[in-house]
């Protein structure tokens, strides 16, 4: 009967008691209740919503439906929504590591736009994305720092529920997006979660309301959970950095934690790292914004990365050999001459999927060399016949004009150039 009262109250806009949800979860990850009636309850959460308590006790319950890890030092983690370009996490994790805070980071595969984070990490020959629990306690031990999907142990509630939502229309709902972000990286053990809440026509957030109502959430629901938590609300119309792709991600990032560039993206990496420092060890925030620079300055960031690597068995000069692979490449250049005003994240993304770079099925293979590198950024000056791109795959070349006529819809050129801007737009603590 428990499911039948359950789906009667939220169908009819009423809370749900804790031990209600906790029941349901329970029964739904045994078995006992099938996939039909979770795909209800889901559509009348996605329809009436959930208080902060209810959610609060739904991603208690998936939280607790498998394995919780418990770590003996300071820790921390950090999750973002999802961007394009978006290879943060691949400076920031070993950038925090490097400071003292071990980083126990479950991350995910990429479904969509672009690939995951665990997609950029197996591009690099014989990285290791699906550890065992054991492994992964035992490389956050001794290396500090760990990147790896989520095993069968951690949430499997969140896991069946995933995808239940992702076929029924019920994505797109505040409470299921907390409880399943938040299930696993409570689960996971940090101490500290630092969120990063992309905004903007390359983000599943597309206005200031939605990505504010949704960072809001997340900060409550880990604080609500005995963390420390806050959330970063940040600007994802245009691509982060130059690469979008899987090895040229990488390789982006690796030139980030060799300190060879700045820029925006640097500093929001510093900010991500910083506030992962502040609240795990703890320290105020300006000393752990220095540390930060410090350990991106000495290598020592980056020699976190390198072990990082090696523990999950990859090899960083194999992977500097298959960026040398010979691709097919095609230059888009500027029409005319002016200021470049906008690049559209989303239509960029859509070019890079296009060419491989990302699935739009879990069993779609993707080629860790197809993507899109820009030659410019926002607010760049340019002259007629400029380069502004370069689209590159290891397969078959056809379609490569194709995408290259669509990439060129993402740029656009005025005669002034656009105001500038921080990429963050909102602190949530």
């Amino acid at each position: 009967m428990i499911a039948k009262i359950v789906l009667d109250k939220k169908r009819e806009g009423r809370a749900l008691g804790s031990a209600e949800i906790r029941e349901f979860i329970d029964l739904f990850t045994k078995g006992i209740i099938p996939d039909y009636q979770m795909s209800a309850l889901a559509m009348a959460i996605c329809c009436r919503g959930m208080n902060e308590r209810e959610t609060a006790d739904l991603t208690e319950a998936m939280m607790r439906s498998g394995e919780c890890l418990d770590w003996p030092f300071a820790s921390a983690d950090k999750h973002s929504t999802g961007g394009v370009g978006d290879k943060l996490s691949l400076v920031v994790q070993p950038l925090a590591a490097a400071c003292g805070v071990h980083v126990p980071s479950l991350t995910g595969r990429g479904l969509g736009l672009t690939g995951g984070t665990a997609d950029k990490l197996e591009s690099i020959p014989g990285y290791n994305a699906s550890l065992s629990l054991a492994e992964f306690r035992r490389v956050v031990s001794e290396t500090g720092v760990s990147m790896t999907v989520q095993t069968a142990e951690i949430t499997p509630a969140d896991k069946k529920l995933y995808a239940l939502r992702d076929v029924t229309g019920t994505v797109a709902s505040i409470p299921l997006i907390v409880s399943s972000i938040l299930s696993k990286k409570l689960a996971e053990g940090a101490s500290a979660l630092v969120f990063d809440v992309k905004c903007g026509r390359g983000a599943f957030m597309k206005t200031p309301a939605e990505a504010h109502e949704l960072a809001a959430a997340l900060v409550a629901g880990a604080k609500a959970a005995g963390r420390r938590a806050v959330a970063l609300v940040t600007d994802m119309n245009a691509p982060l950095g130059c690469a979008v792709g899987n090895a040229n991600e990488v390789a982006e990032a690796i030139s980030l934690l060799k300190g060879e560039r700045g820029g925006a993206d640097v500093e929001l990496c510093i900010e991500l790292a910083a506030w992962m420092v502040a609240l795990a060890l703890p320290m105020e925030l300006e000393n752990a914004r220095e540390l930060c620079r410090t350990r991106l300055a000495d290598g020592s960031a980056f020699a976190k990365f390198e072990a990082m690597v090696v523990r999950h068995g990859g090899n960083l000069a194999r992977f500097a050999e298959l960026r040398e692979r010979p691709t097919f490449k095609f230059r888009i250049q500027a029409m005319r001459s002016g200021y470049i005003t906008a690049i559209d994240a989303e239509k960029v993304a859509r070019a890079a999927l296009a060419l491989g770079a990302g699935r739009l099925a879990a069993g779609d293979r993707i080629d860790p060399l197809a993507g899109v590198t820009l030659a410019v950024g926002v607010g760049a000056k340019v002259v007629a016949g400029a380069p502004l791109a370069t689209l590159e795959r290891s397969g078959d070349p056809d379609g490569l004009e194709k995408c290259a006529a669509e990439l060129m819809k993402a740029f656009v050129i005025g005669s002034q150039p656009p105001p500038t801007g921080s990429l963050i737009l909102e602190t949530i603590t």
